[in-house]
């Protein structure tokens, strides 16, 4: 059973029909067709793409025809991930592949999907675990934690001389033992390391890729590392036009960072900030976890874990879900539907789109519970999963994958292969 909350632009493309071009206020969202495929994912900019659990996805362009009905993205693998930004789109298949499309991918055929995962001139590394879209460039982790870019380098997103490699159309290796890459609008990235160092590389322009300032005056940064990050585990990265907010959790809290120019996409303070400093308000109380966030064009929208949306600013299509078009430049909480799930609202996901959002359940569940068991254990991946079974075995391997995550513990990590050997 599918929840899906919408507001803010319903034009280009419309996505739901009979309903005014601005939606102020956070609304149901219902497919045309009665779809009985849960929702897996949903990625939006100027497209949106709706990802269903059986690995299947829908598209709706801003091109839409005049019936505004959505068009079927035709890849023949099951797709377990979509990624769209400006101008290009990706998708990552079960097998590992990458199917991608867009102006700075294929520019004589830009509407066709092409597999760029088997343009890496490494065959042995052509099996891929993440890809993001970049609005120019798009970035892939392989099976052997190695990064790579493809796309427009013109501000040296793909963390090369921009002068000597102003485009790739094929992977080219960024670096080595990552093991996780974010990017966002207005060509920039950050790649993470194994060892939880944080690179970056892109347009710097407002300091908004947080390396400080003495920095924010050099509006081309080639691979750098920054410094002065603070020392927790780094979750997420998101980058709206001017500006950047980072996820970091600590033993029991966890804690936004921002930098760039306040005036346009909105800090949650009222100045800017040239590296990683800690978005503060009263909205964050101490018994609320950060459960989820994302960042469009020029707003943010944060979800924790007492059910609080949380929002800051531009709203001029409402956006924000206030009721209103006002910006909002310091956080405010967003009054929401009754939720069907509340009671889990731990599997509630954020997505930001050019100038929409959505809020959608969207809870992980395996058809092959041994082998994905084993697959989350070995990429030591943290995320809340529901099984489909009572088996008490698979349960309780559940939790201590948790527990691992948050604890790193010897002891667990040795009591889940145990439990993961009976299985097999």
């Amino acid at each position: 059973m599918n929840e899906i909350i919408f507001f803010g632009s319903n034009k280009d493309p419309i996505l739901i029909k009979n309903e005014p071009n601005r939606i102020k206020k956070p609304i149901q969202f219902k497919f045309e067709n009665e779809n009985e495929n849960e929702i897996k994912q949903i990625s939006s900019t100027f497209s949106t793409i709706f990802l269903f659990e059986n690995g299947k996805a829908i598209e709706y362009l801003k091109e839409n025809d005049s019936n505004q009905n959505p068009e079927k993205i035709q890849i023949e693998e099951n797709i377990q991930k979509v990624s769209a930004d400006w101008r290009n789109e990706a998708i990552l298949t079960i097998e590992g592949n990458v199917f991608a499309k867009g102006e700075d991918i294929n520019p004589k055929n830009p509407k066709e999907f092409i597999n760029i995962s088997s343009l890496i001139e490494d065959k042995n590394d052509r099996i891929i675990e993440d890809i993001v879209s970049g609005d120019s460039s798009i970035y892939l982790l392989t099976s052997n934690q190695n990064a790579y870019g493809i796309g427009d380098n013109y501000f040296g997103q793909v963390g090369f001389d921009s002068k000597t490699l102003p485009r790739t159309q094929k992977p080219i290796l960024m670096m080595k033992n990552v093991s996780k890459i974010f990017s966002g609008i207005i060509s920039k990235d950050f790649v993470l390391n194994s060892n939880q160092e944080l690179f970056v590389c892109g347009y710097n322009k407002y300091g908004k890729l947080g390396l400080g300032e003495s920095r924010r005056e050099d509006e081309i940064i080639k691979l750098t590392k920054i410094q002065n990050i603070p020392k927790g585990k780094i979750i997420d990265i998101q980058c709206g036009y001017n500006n950047s907010i980072m996820l970091i959790e600590f033993k029991t809290k966890r804690k936004l960072y921002s930098c760039g120019d306040y005036r346009y996409n909105g800090l949650g303070k009222n100045e800017n900030t040239y590296e990683f400093t800690e978005i503060k308000s009263s909205l964050f109380e101490n018994d609320d976890y950060i459960l989820d966030f994302s960042i469009g064009h020029a707003h943010n929208l944060i979800l924790t874990s007492n059910s609080k949306l949380i929002g800051f600013g531009l709203n001029h299509y409402g956006q924000l879900g206030t009721g209103n078009t006002k910006n909002q430049l310091i956080p405010i909480q967003i009054e929401l539907p009754k939720l069907r799930f509340n009671e889990d609202i731990s599997n509630y996901h954020i997505s930001c789109g050019n100038v929409s959002s959505f809020l959608y359940y969207s809870p992980l569940s395996f058809s092959n519970l041994e082998e994905d068991l084993i697959k989350l254990f070995e990429r030591k991946e943290f995320c809340d999963i529901s099984f489909k079974t009572e088996n008490g075995e698979i349960i309780e391997a559940h939790k201590l994958i948790l527990k691992y995550r948050l604890n790193q513990n010897q002891n667990q990590i040795e009591k889940l292969q145990e439990i993961i050997s009976k299985i097999n």
